[in-house]
């Protein structure tokens, strides 16, 4: 990926975009919404099979705009990789607040969170190629970093809530009981969203959970 030329002018490079959409009677999104559409865009070309690389000259192409309209909204690509990552975690810790607020329990906890997070993966096939890095492979390395870093503080949640689990039922070892038990289900979601992203999308990744989760939390 090349990065926009200084000499570039992007107002004068979209102008006939713009240009054309009035002649076709759409009307031109307002920078914000822009923004969302490019990720939008972005996240559902990630859906589809063999998209190992998208390029931003595909995600123009997409989007009926030209590469330097895609620069004044983000700096580079890795930029709105990174828009799509925020995305993942504004939402799911979002929701793993209102399960810690509102569920007493610890195992409840637990295996509410490991739901909420294989159900968001199922439901945002794109996203689910972030979040196991394949999407990242030829990206900047920070991006994964920055995933990793993501399931770091989900493992770290499930071992809060099945700490106060394990002290619930009385363990001489609350902590190192909690410690494997996050560690083990960490891996079962991230494992099942691998699966699901190199499964086609086939291999739903909350099939037979109740079961699982039965097991492991």
């Amino acid at each position: 990926m090349s990065d926009l030329p200084e000499s570039a002018d992007p107002v004068e490079t979209e102008a006939p975009t713009d240009t054309a959409a009035a002649a076709s009677g759409r009307k031109r999104p307002k920078p914000g919404e822009r923004r969302v559409q490019i990720l939008q865009t972005l996240a559902a070309m990630l859906e589809q099979p063999g998209a190992d690389r998208i390029t931003t000259a595909a995600l123009a192409a997409q989007l009926q705009v030209s590469e330097a309209a895609l620069y004044r909204h983000f700096a580079s690509k890795a930029q709105m990789f990174e828009g799509l990552i925020e995305f993942i975690e504004s939402s799911i810790f979002s929701l793993i607040n209102q399960i810690a607020e509102r569920e007493p329990d610890g195992r409840a906890q637990a295996q509410r969170i490991t739901q909420v997070l294989l159900q968001f993966g199922e439901k945002n096939p794109g996203m689910t190629r972030v979040m196991v890095g394949d999407a990242l492979v030829f990206e900047h390395e920070r991006l994964t970093t920055r995933m990793n870093q993501f399931f770091d503080r989900v493992e770290s949640q499930l071992r809060q809530s099945l700490r106060q689990e394990a002290q619930a039922e009385g363990s001489a070892t609350p902590t190192v009981d909690a410690n494997g038990r996050a560690s083990a289900l960490t891996a079962f979601i991230v494992g099942r969203l691998q699966r699901y992203a190199r499964s086609g999308f086939r291999r739903l990744p909350t099939e037979q959970l109740d079961v699982a989760l039965a097991l492991l939390a």
